[in-house]
Formats: structure tokens, C-alpha cells, sequence
């Protein structure tokens, strides 16, 4: 958006999750994006910001900049910032709050749409795709009574199935499924609940599906 080039986006990579916010001094008297028209407000997204403010038709003075955009309002530079925002620790450091967010972004890779019909970037897409599934799978494996089977695939169906296999003992048998790794623990509890057994995670490093 930023940079007005066209491009294909292919894969969202999980990273860097922002937003982009107008933010303002912690006392200024002000409540709403719209009432910064005639303000100074500096950036380092001089497009975004100005299509923002546009659309709140607020007339601003823009101020471009790079860098540590967030101290210009103690400088005297800027009325108002808008800026990448993570934890927002940086701005309770320099005394500034959040008026609103412009929009929520995310590390994504792109590719060229006069490359859209390479080999080589679809084959970088699919090693990529396979580490960033990988960080949000884990591989789980547990021991169940064959008549609870029905039941425990109900809480972990898969990727696409579970994996079954059999036990000596007949009436247990093995799965191994991949589970979504911010689940792991709630699953891990509920299987236990029904009689599963020897529950154990596996981190996943690298897959393909």
C-alpha cells in the first residue's frame, strides 16, 4: 500500500503482527483523527497516512520522516504521529496513546506479477509454507481404548485424519495427529478425560501437506 506497487501476495508468515495507529500525546485534548486537521503529524507512511486522513477529511500538514518517529512530539516536530505498533511499550515510554488504528499488517511474502508463473518461487513458497505450518502444528500421540476412538478423533480430527494404528493389546490402539499448538494443552486435558493414555507433544520442524 505504502510503496503503490502492484504484487501478488502468497503467504502470510505468521511475524512481526502490528498496527498502524495515530497517536497523539496522553493529555492532548483530543478524540477522534478528524479533529487533527490543521495538525503537524509526522510519518514514515506518508501515502497511507495521507489516503487516512483524506478519507476523514482532516487537511493535515504531513511531516516525512525515518526512524524514531515516535519522540518528534517531544521534539517539537509533530502534533500527532502514525506509526507501527506492537507492544506498545514505546509509546507509554514516550508519554503517547493511541487515537486509532489506520490498520492491522503482518510479515507477508510477495512475489512479482510478471514472475507469477515461476517455478522457483512457487518451490520457495512451498519450503516456506511448510516451516510456517510447522510453528503452528505440533504432532501429538496418545494410547486410547478402541471404544473411545470415535470420541477422541472427535477432539483431534487432523490436519486432514488422524493417524490409527494398532496395539498388542486389542483393545487399545495409537494415533498420531497434528494439533493446532495453542490447543495442545486444552486437547491434552480432554483426552485424558476420556481414558487416553501416554499423551505425548512433538514439536514439528518442517512439514509439507
Amino acid at each position: 500500500q505504502e510503496a503503490g506497487v502492484e504484487v501478488i501476495e502468497r503467504l502470510s508468515l505468521g511475524v512481526g503482527r502490528c498496527r498502524l495507529s495515530v497517536c497523539v500525546p496522553e493529555d492532548a485534548p483530543i478524540e477522534s483523527s478528524d479533529q487533527l486537521d490543521g495538525h503537524r503529524v509526522a510519518t514514515s507512511f506518508t501515502r497511507v497516512t495521507e489516503r487516512f486522513f483524506a478519507s476523514r477529511q482532516a487537511n493535515i500538514h504531513l511531516v516525512p520522516l525515518s526512524g524514531s518517529v515516535e519522540i518528534m512530539i517531544a521534539l517539537g516536530v509533530a502534533d500527532a504521529i502514525v506509526d507501527l505498533i506492537e507492544t506498545g511499550s514505546t509509546l507509554a515510554a514516550n508519554r503517547l496513546r493511541v487515537l486509532e488504528d489506520i490498520g492491522r499488517y503482518e510479515t507477508v511474502l510477495i512475489q512479482n506479477r510478471e514472475q507469477r508463473f515461476s517455478e522457483t518461487a512457487d518451490r520457495v513458497v512451498r519450503r516456506l509454507e511448510g516451516v510456517v505450518i510447522a510453528r503452528a502444528y505440533s504432532l501429538l500421540e496418545y494410547n486410547i481404548p478402541r471404544i473411545k476412538l470415535a470420541e477422541a478423533e472427535r477432539i483431534t480430527p487432523g490436519y486432514n485424519s488422524p493417524t490409527v494404528n494398532a496395539l498388542e493389546d486389542p483393545a487399545w490402539c495409537a494415533v498420531q495427529v497434528m494439533v493446532e499448538r495453542k490447543n495442545v494443552i486444552d486437547v491434552m486435558e480432554r483426552l485424558e478425560a476420556i481414558g487416553a493414555s501416554a499423551i505425548l507433544e512433538t514439536q514439528i520442524t518442517n512439514c509439507r501437506l
